[in-house]
């Protein structure tokens, strides 16, 4: 069985070619969607995100800033159907390395808080639901390619992350490490104001 996914992201979010002292503004809208065929049935699995940042370049290669990421998804295997609403924040750093006039890659590295919620529907409109805490730490590498004047194209193919979510009503904890190169992908725009 194949999975197929598709991940469309619009963002602001790369300032590569900041100035030292500037204030950086951005952020990422993304939507994903994967279907799962397997015997008779089908799975199919939507998930929409939103995370603005706000930055202060420092230095010629370094932005320090925070962010803010809200997330929702639907599981719908055509029995049951999942909802899961989540938020994160917390604080980024990013190193700039510019290759040339024209391109520069950059790491961002993110950590801080974040809290989910989760709703089953099953026969009958029965369902289950749970909210959960934790936090993150991740890292992703993305291009940029400066366009005129600070705009530019970002492009990202994923990165690497641990996440922790502790349940209420004695849930389970859930750690989780993921390594996602090559399995998403993110194209966007950026502006240095």
């Amino acid at each position: 069985m194949k999975k197929i996914l598709v991940m469309a992201a619009l963002a602001v979010c790369s300032f590569a070619s900041a100035q030292k002292g500037t204030i950086l503004v951005g952020g990422n809208i993304g939507f994903t969607s994967e279907k799962t065929e397997f015997a008779n049935s089908e799975r199919t699995v939507n998930e929409f995100s939103f995370s603005p940042k706000v930055g202060y370049q420092f230095h010629e290669n370094w932005t320090v800033g925070g962010e803010f990421t809200v997330s929702s998804s639907n599981d719908d295997n055509g029995i049951t159907e999942e909802k899961n609403n989540g938020f994160k924040l917390g604080a980024f750093v990013r190193y700039t390395m510019p290759l040339s006039q024209t391109f520069s890659v950059f790491a961002d590295m993110g950590a801080g808080f974040q809290n989910a919620k989760y709703k089953e529907y099953g026969p009958g409109n029965a369902f289950a639901k749970s909210k959960a805490d934790g936090m993150y730490v991740g890292v992703t590498p993305a291009l940029f390619i400066n366009m005129k004047k600070g705009f530019g194209l970002n492009f990202s193919i994923g990165g690497l992350g641990y996440e922790t979510l502790s349940y209420d009503n004695n849930g389970p904890d859930v750690n989780s490490f993921y390594f996602n190169f090559g399995q998403t992908f993110n194209i966007g725009i950026s502006k240095n104001f």
